[in-house]
């Protein structure tokens, strides 16, 4: 019996690496593809950062509302639709003849993300308990950061020895044994019993957080003074701010704001917001910093955080567990610090830029601190609210997530202009530090060991 509840739950346990991994790396593997793309296709800066900002956009904004409908009408239906959504969207992105084909193709592909990630975090909530539970998270933890990370050397590869196509088109068999996966699955869930969905809440929050991020980005573009970007913004904001009277109001709201009385849950999105805004902007700069300024091709530029993989495979499910056995706080309040380290660190980087005595020592301490981190901050989180509520608790920290990546993107664009150089890039690592730091005196200060 124990031998076949374990068998049970690994299958779970994959299912949901599978289904949350192809849309973590479809969020980073775009990057290193960005030339080839509107090189190809056309458009320029233009149609590189829709190409990029389409799938995010969506994702971040319809990220709540995929929780919420994961809570409502079970996680394995939910992961069963995103996967096909995503797999049509894949090969669509894969085929397109245009640009304008591909940004349409991209958002779609971002609203079939929305569906798998926070159902697949809240699959496993609901299938695993205690120490088990910790266990778990870590090793999903593991393999969706690793997606994150190895998704420019994966497109780096593709551009360089094949081409920007296949990388949408390698989602194909992960996605395809995720479903057979599923289909065999028996899978016994405690689901909300509700009247409707919360529409109205679903499309404020869409327009909010879409108007505003949308505004953020576009501004390098049009410039603040432009009718439609601070028409867009206000509109936003407008909209978050009714968002959140509608949410108070409802009876049946997709975002319960009594999960915020929660200390675990509040304080650790807060360190979300910042550690994310830290690595999304990490990535971001690096990447592009490495081929456009120190002269490094696609892969070479995608292998550089290679280390990053491997120290949080083997390193994320055991400070997981760790976690489990004496509490989140420790972990959260150091991870953040050391990872900060790593890209303080990074100011060492001149040109020529020396990969093992410049970037490597930075790598590993930035991979170690994200190890350290990331388990136990979705573990406090998801652990301090009910099962029942684990889609829209994940839901509520991806979205999070995602916009905190948005953000600190488009607020380095204030900064540095439309283009990276030595200097921008160190103002950014200047800036990755300080959010990490302060992700990390949040979390030793606001989280508590249950």
């Amino acid at each position: 019996m124990m031998r076949a509840m374990k068998s049970h739950q690994n299958r779970i346990l994959l299912i949901a690496i599978l289904a949350s991994f192809v849309a973590f790396l479809d969020g980073s593997v775009v990057g290193v593809a960005l030339p080839q793309i509107s090189e190809q296709l056309g458009g320029g800066l233009l149609t590189q950062q829709w190409v990029n900002d389409a799938y995010l956009i969506t994702l971040g904004t319809l990220i709540l509302a995929a929780g919420s409908l994961s809570d409502i009408f079970g996680r394995k239906k939910i992961i069963t639709i995103g996967l096909i959504g995503f797999l049509v969207t894949s090969l669509l992105c894969a085929v397109a003849p245009t640009a304008e084909f591909l940004i349409i193709s991209r958002s779609l592909q971002g609203i079939a993300g929305a569906l798998l990630v926070p159902s697949s975090l809240a699959i496993i909530i609901s299938a695993f308990t205690g120490s088990e539970q910790a266990k778990a998270i870590g090793r999903w933890t593991a393999w969706t950061g690793i997606a994150f990370i190895i998704g420019p050397l994966v497109g780096g590869l593709l551009v360089d020895f094949s081409s920007w196509r296949l990388i949408f088109a390698i989602n194909i068999i992960p996605i395809v044994i995720a479903l057979i996966l599923l289909k065999r699955l028996n899978f016994e869930e405690e689901m909300k019993t509700r009247a409707k969905v919360d529409v109205t809440g679903i499309i404020l929050g869409a327009v909010g957080l879409g108007g505003i991020v949308y505004a953020l980005i576009e501004q390098g573009n049009y410039g603040w003074s432009s009718s439609l970007i601070w028409g867009t913004f206000v509109a936003g904001l407008i909209s978050l701010i009714v968002f959140i009277y509608h949410e108070r109001v409802t009876k049946q709201p997709m975002l319960p704001l009594h999960l915020f009385t929660v200390q675990n849950f509040s304080v650790g999105n807060i360190a979300t917001f910042f550690i994310y805004a830290a690595l999304a902007l990490q990535g971001f700069l690096l990447v592009i910093f490495l081929q456009q300024v120190a002269g490094y091709s696609a892969t070479m530029a995608g292998l550089v955080s290679l280390p990053i993989t491997f120290i949080m495979f083997f390193l994320s499910s055991k400070f997981g567990a760790l976690s489990g056995k004496y509490g989140p706080r420790l972990f959260m309040a150091i991870g953040p610090i050391v990872a900060g380290l790593g890209t303080l660190y990074m100011l060492t980087v001149s040109l020529p830029t020396d990969y093992w005595t410049q970037l490597l020592p930075a790598i590993i301490l930035f991979g170690l601190g994200l190890s350290i981190t990331v388990a136990p901050l979705t573990s406090a989180i998801l652990g301090s609210i009910k099962p029942a509520q684990a889609g829209i608790g994940s839901a509520i920290n991806n979205a999070v997530s995602r916009i905190a990546g948005l953000l600190s993107v488009a607020v380095i664009g204030l900064f540095m202009g439309t283009n990276v150089t030595l200097e921008g890039f160190h103002q950014g690592m200047i800036l990755c530090t300080v959010l990490l730091f302060v992700g990390g005196v949040v979390s030793a200060i606001g989280i508590k060991n249950s």
